[in-house]
C-alpha cells in the first residue's frame, strides 16, 4: 500500500493534516466473478486472505475523526514501462509464446501507471473528492484473453498459447494464483463522477505507450 499526504511535512503535528490518499488493490478486494460488476460501493474484503489483507490495509490507513479528508484508491493491474505486470509478460510475448492465463474468460481490471498517478493527484488536489475510488480504466469489460490478444497485436506477435492453471498455481502458489486465474469486472463509477479525465481509457493506446 502506498500513501500520499499533502501539506504534512514530518514536523507537522497530525492534528492539522487535512488530506490523505492511499492506494490498495481492487483486484484483491472484490470477490472474483465472471458475471458480477463491482463499483466503489460494492461489498468485498472478507472472502479470502488477500481480500482481508486489503481490508486491513485500508483500516490501517484510515485516520480517526472527520477533520481529515481521506481517499482510498483501489487500483487494478498497473501497466507501465520497466517492470510490473508488463515486465513479466514481454519476453514470452515477444518470443511468440504469449497467450491467455487459464481459461482467459476472467475479467482483467487494468490501469496505465500515468492514470493511477493522475487519480492520486486529482484526489489530493480536488477538495470535493473523498472516500473510495476505483483506480481502473473505464474499459472494465476487458478479459484476460482480450488483454493477451491486444498485447500480442501491440508487439506484432501471436498470442495463442495459454498458460495452464496448474502451472500458474505451481509458480505463484494457490492464494496468489487466484488473483491471476479469477477476475472481477471493476468499474470506476465514482472516479469518473469525481471529474478525473483519463489519459489512457482504452487498452490499445495504453499498451502502445508502454511498449514504445
Amino acid at each position: 500500500m502506498s500513501s500520499l499526504r499533502r501539506g504534512c511535512p514530518a514536523a507537522m503535528p497530525p492534528s492539522i493534516w487535512r488530506e490523505r490518499t492511499s492506494s490498495t488493490l481492487s483486484a484483491a478486494y472484490y470477490q472474483p466473478s465472471l458475471t458480477a460488476e463491482y463499483d466503489e460501493d460494492s461489498p468485498g474484503g472478507d472472502f479470502d486472505f488477500f481480500s482481508n489483507l486489503v481490508t486491513k490495509w485500508e483500516a490501517a490507513a484510515r485516520l480517526p475523526g472527520d477533520s481529515t479528508r481521506q481517499v482510498v484508491v483501489r487500483s487494478g493491474v498497473v501497466l507501465g514501462r520497466g517492470g510490473g505486470a508488463i515486465g513479466h509478460m514481454l519476453l514470452p510475448f515477444r518470443l511468440g509464446l504469449g497467450g491467455p492465463i487459464g481459461s482467459g474468460h476472467q475479467f482483467f481490471p487494468w490501469i496505465h501507471i500515468r492514470d493511477l498517478a493522475g487519480i492520486l493527484a486529482h484526489a489530493l488536489e480536488a477538495s470535493h473528492v473523498q472516500g473510495v475510488l476505483n483506480g481502473v480504466a473505464p474499459a472494465s469489460s476487458t478479459t484476460n484473453a482480450e488483454f493477451a490478444r491486444a498485447l500480442g497485436a501491440a508487439l506484432g506477435r501471436p498470442a495463442l498459447i495459454p498458460l495452464p492453471s496448474t502451472v500458474v498455481q505451481a509458480v505463484f502458489g494457490r492464494e496468489r494464483a487466484v488473483m491471476l486465474l479469477e477476475g472481477q469486472k471493476v468499474v470506476p463509477r465514482r472516479t469518473l463522477a469525481a471529474g478525473y479525465q483519463y489519459s489512457f481509457p482504452e487498452l490499445a493506446a495504453a499498451l502502445k505507450e508502454v511498449i514504445a
